[in-house]
Formats: C-alpha cells, sequence, structure tokens
C-alpha cells in the first residue's frame, strides 16, 4: 500500500512540475528573445534529467553501478520509445533541417562515444567523464551562439512574458516538484520490483529508467497540449545528450561506472543506439521533414519490444 502510494504522488508532483517547468521556460524564451528550442534544450532538459543524475550518482555511490548506468540507458530508449512515442500519437511535429544537421548528430554522436568507451574496457573513468563534461559544454556553447530553432514554432503572439519573477519561481517549483516526484515514483516501483525479486540490472533499465522519465513525458504531453511542440522535441533531444554527457559523466567523477552485468553491453546499449538512429529516417519517410503518428505507433511498438525481450 505504501509503494502504491508513493506512485500516485509521485505522478501528481511531476505533473505538476511539468507544468510549471513549461511556464518558466515559456516565459525565460519570450523575455530573452531565444528560441524555444534551446530553452528546452537547456533549462527544461537539465531539470527533467535532474532525477537521472540524483539516482545514478546515489547507485554508483552505494555500489551499484548496474543500476546507475541502466538508468540512463534505459531513460535514452525510454524518451525516444515511451514519451516520443507518446507525444506523435497525439500529434504530428515539423522539422527543420538543423535537426539533422545539428540536433540529431550531435545525440547520435554522445550514444556512439558512451557505446565505444564502455566497450573498450567494461567502464567509465574519472578521466573519460571529465572529457564527456567538457564536449557537452562545447556542444553548449555552440547551441547557444549558432543554433537556429529546428522545429517549426506554433508561436502564439498572445501569450505575454510573465515577471522575471514568477518565471524564476515557476522554474524553481516546477524543477522541485520533477525532483520530488521522481524520489517518490522511484522509490514505489522499485519496491514493486524488489518484491518480484528482480535484478539490478533489470530493475535499472526498465523500471527505474521508466520513472525518471515520467519529468520527460509529463513536461513533453504539457507542452504538445499547449502548442509548445519545439520545447517537446528539444527536451527529449537535450535530456538524452545531458543523460549521456553530464549524468554518466558527473556520475564517474564521484565514482567510476563498472560494468557488471553484461547484459548491459550485448543487448541494452544496442537497443539505445538503435533508437537514437531510427529518428532520423523516421523524420524523413513518409513524408519528408514531419513526424506523424504513424511514426509514433512505429516507437511504441519498438519500445514494447525491447521491455518485452529484456524481461522474458
Amino acid at each position: 500500500m505504501q509503494h502504491l502510494l508513493f506512485i500516485v504522488l509521485g505522478l501528481v508532483l511531476l505533473i505538476l512540475g511539468g507544468n510549471w517547468l513549461l511556464k518558466a521556460a515559456v516565459a525565460l524564451s519570450l523575455r530573452l528573445r531565444i528560441p524555444r528550442i534551446i530553452i528546452g534544450m537547456t533549462v527544461v532538459s537539465f531539470a527533467t534529467s535532474a532525477p537521472e543524475l540524483i539516482v545514478s550518482v546515489t547507485a554508483a555511490v552505494e555500489g551499484f553501478s548496474d543500476l546507475a548506468l541502466g538508468n540512463v540507458v534505459g531513460s535514452n530508449i525510454a524518451n525516444l520509445g515511451l514519451v516520443l512515442g507518446i507525444i506523435l500519437v497525439m500529434g504530428p511535429i515539423d522539422v527543420r533541417k538543423s535537426f539533422y544537421v545539428t540536433d540529431w548528430p550531435v545525440m547520435m554522436a554522445a550514444s556512439l562515444l558512451v557505446f565505444f568507451l564502455l566497450y573498450y574496457d567494461g567502464q567509465i573513468s574519472a578521466l573519460e567523464g571529465l572529457i564527456m563534461i567538457a564536449c557537452l559544454f562545447l556542444f553548449l556553447v555552440f547551441l547557444l551562439r549558432f543554433q537556429q530553432p529546428a522545429v517549426v514554432e506554433d508561436l502564439n503572439k498572445s501569450i505575454l512574458p510573465l515577471p522575471l519573477y514568477k518565471a524564476v519561481l515557476f522554474l524553481g517549483l516546477g524543477g522541485a516538484g520533477l525532483w520530488a516526484g521522481s524520489e517518490f515514483l522511484i522509490s514505489g516501483a522499485v519496491g514493486f520490483a524488489k518484491f518480484y525479486q528482480v535484478s539490478e540490472r533489470i530493475i535499472g533499465i526498465t523500471v527505474v529508467s521508466v520513472g525518471t522519465s515520467i519529468p520527460e513525458l509529463a513536461a513533453s504531453v504539457i507542452a504538445i497540449l499547449k502548442g509548445e511542440k519545439s520545447i517537446s522535441v528539444g527536451n527529449l533531444i537535450g535530456s538524452n545528450i545531458f543523460n549521456l554527457l553530464a549524468v554518466l559523466g558527473v556520475t564517474s567523477l564521484v565514482h567510476p561506472i563498472q560494468v557488471v552485468d553484461r547484459g548491459l553491453l550485448t543487448n541494452d546499449i544496442f537497443w539505445m543506439l538503435g533508437f537514437a538512429f531510427a529518428v532520423l529516417p523516421l523524420v524523413f519517410f513518409p513524408k519528408g521533414l514531419r513526424l506523424g503518428w504513424h511514426d509514433g505507433i512505429i516507437l511504441l511498438i519498438s519500445y514494447a519490444a525491447f521491455v518485452y525481450l529484456t524481461l522474458f
């Protein structure tokens, strides 16, 4: 009963947090005259990736490297397979050239970097983590200086910027709500998982990763419902990049990440690469520069296959 209560409370806090964070992101983008996708790929994606960071650092310090790594790999799979799939079923998204010129290549490059680092010796050292954080910093500098919106924005001219103090307040409340909600949700979900005696890797790659991806789902669904498509897509791309470079980078600085269960290298990481790659052809087929409901169905079916094959 306690686990169920934690799950319900976590979901409520995540929905509220996603709404508050969206208000802050829109207000900041209007006030600073920054393209909304950049706000989505920085402020929103960082805040919604905070649960992954907290969970992974804590797990690594306590000696559960598979949980830390599985959480990030599984979250990236869930972001593209589950979250993006749900978003596309709710409505189509038009994509611009910079999406596949800059944003997708960076996400793919980050995925391949983690893949090669892990395949080299089965771990991510502190030095490698520092390199990953440096790569993220360079990407953010480029993004803020040169990037153009990658998603066609439905700009509502009636939206007025909030006062700065309200934007900051909503940003703080949103981040706190998403973090607390994720903590409650993970606590309840892991409690159920342990009751059924599921392995550490399986818990990380499925239950915990989905729990820590709920903020992305909440923020993105609310963004889509309010017509902020650029924040939704930018949030997912930014979250995946942040998960790989910052979450694993910071975690490895605190404690080296060591692969224990080889299933992470023989199965899970290939699913992560597959989902990351699949986004590009989906953008072009069957209709160029557009993601539609059929693409969402493909992603959801693929994610369901991943979960089934991982569990069974």
